[in-house]
């Protein structure tokens, strides 16, 4: 079996299929500050990195100027940076709050909601270039990386070890530590075995005014001082840059998988099965959903066989070891048929295992095959995901628009993704009014506008709909404390 990682399908994507219009033709606006101190800002610049690390020239302007998000704005930056080390970060913030500059810190641009897009009188400062695994401590369990470090790289070299990171973003083949922790990304696995957040130990966090800071710890328990750690976590590069991840670990032996595959007569009906695990009290290590748009267009891409007669497809692994494992599955297969699942099977193989859950991997890069794509990330209780569900499907009528559907379903995280056809302008003002709807939604099911791709732009006026303002000023609060001329990534996160 040929294995296709979702970084050859990103690549082979963006081959296939034209270039967003926005992608071709950057929002480029004429900077307030004046070209000459802009040629100052990057002349200091060379003075303390390479020249062929201060890029100006229009292909990498264009390039770096957003992130996957590209119906959200952007701006061409006046530079990009190419940092290596925490010392050259904290350079170009100096130079850069000095000169009234402002600062987009990017990672592999993976980011869906626009995190990373640039905006006018920026530079964008990459991290990838900062890619290394610096320690792995064995007896305390725990990895010390670089934020330009691949999630699935990091996976295998601790994996050397007998150790295991379990966050694992469907994206892990293309996406950074870094990106992970600006964004707190979550996961396939996270309905078990948590987020981000919960594997970051400590941080070294480069200021806005240069200044650099060492936050968290390396022990098992602690809890002196405020958490910066966890508001670090999830803050898209808005209140620091961090320049190293000290990460958690876990054993990577003591589990033994097992897929239970489930095939629903629809969207609903999946929904119901569940809610179902939620109230029986069953945590799955997964539990994905795949709806028929996305099954189509995964095995129209890569031919992995999957069924092209089916609606929607319920993926759930269980890890537990010996006869409670086998329980547990069992319990789960009994789920799924009770709620309505036909063909219901248990699979073992782990080659089987790993095509059913690469086919969900590579939905998203699939889906962008057939045009634009506008994703959702949106998080509302289990009991609420078949009610959700079927407000989903009665938006993509009434606003006349495909809507695929993906999900980490075992925590209530869906991510609807609306497509329009490339070019078609009245499409895409209908996928945005289909977008709104979605969010305005989940909020009156009690969820919330992100689970793990971040606020970022796209997310922006759900996010105000669902904090208030008395805790909007609070955000402000901290901003304002820790970056109170607006020098890092402004106007994204709140």
């Amino acid at each position: 079996m040929t294995v296709t990682t979702e970084a050859d399908a990103r690549a082979a994507s963006s081959a296939a299929a034209p270039a967003n219009a926005a992608a071709q033709t950057p929002a480029v606006s004429a900077p307030a500050l004046a070209a000459e101190a802009v040629d100052a800002f990057v002349a200091d610049l060379t003075s303390t990195l390479d020249v062929d690390r201060v890029l100006r020239d229009p292909e990498s302007l264009a390039r770096y100027s957003h992130d996957d998000a590209e119906w959200a704005p952007f701006e061409a930056p006046l530079a990009v940076v190419l940092a290596r080390s925490t010392d050259e970060v904290s350079a170009v913030l100096r130079r850069a709050a000095a000169s009234g500059v402002r600062v987009v810190p990017r990672g592999a641009g993976t980011g869906l909601s626009g995190g990373a897009n640039a905006v006018a009188d920026c530079v964008v400062l990459s991290l990838e270039l900062m890619d290394a695994v610096t320690e792995i401590d064995v007896d305390e369990r725990y990895a010390v990386v670089q934020p330009g470090v691949i999630n699935d790289a990091l996976r295998a070299a601790v994996a050397e070890h007998g150790l295991w990171y379990p966050p694992d973003p469907a994206s892990s083949a293309i996406s950074t530590i870094g990106g992970n922790v600006a964004t707190n990304a979550g996961g396939i696995c996270c309905v078990k075995y948590g987020v981000t957040r919960d594997y970051v130990l400590g941080l070294t966090v480069v200021l806005a005014d240069g200044s650099i800071v060492e936050l968290g710890r390396r022990t098992a328990k602690g809890v002196a001082g405020y958490d910066l750690v966890g508001l670090m976590v999830g803050s898209e590069g808005t209140l620091g840059v961090v320049t190293s991840v000290t990460v958690r670990l876990l054993p990577l032996a003591g589990r033994d998988e097992r897929a239970v595959i489930g095939y629903f007569p629809s969207l609903v009906a999946a929904g119901d099965a569940v809610a179902a695990i939620s109230r029986a009290g069953i945590i799955p290590a997964a539990l994905e959903m795949l709806d028929r748009t996305c099954l189509r267009a995964v095995d129209d891409w890569v031919h992995l066989g999957l069924p092209s007669d089916v609606d929607t497809l319920l993926l759930a692994r269980v890890d537990e070891r010996g006869a409670a494992g086998d329980e547990l599955a069992d319990q789960v297969a009994r789920v799924f048929a009770e709620a309505g699942g036909t063909d219901v099977e248990l699979a073992t193989d782990p080659a089987d295992i790993d095509r059913l859950f690469q086919a969900r991997r590579l939905a998203y890069p699939a889906l962008e095959r057939l045009g634009p794509v506008l994703t959702e990330d949106i998080c509302v209780p289990r009991s609420a995901v078949p009610e959700m569900l079927r407000r989903i499907q009665a938006t993509a009528a009434s606003a006349d628009v495909v809507i695929a559907n993906i999900a980490h379903a075992g925590d209530g995280n869906l991510h609807p993704l609306i497509i329009a056809p490339e070019g078609d302008d009245a499409a895409k003002a209908r996928a945005k009014v289909a977008f709104d709807a979605i969010v305005a939604d989940c909020l009156d099911l009690g969820g919330t506008v992100t689970g793990e791709h971040g606020v970022g732009l796209l997310k922006l006026p759900g996010l105000r709909e669902e904090l208030g303002e008395r805790v909007l000023a609070m955000h402000r609060s901290v901003k304002d404390a820790l970056d109170p001329a607006g020098t890092l990534n402004p106007g994204k996160a709140f």
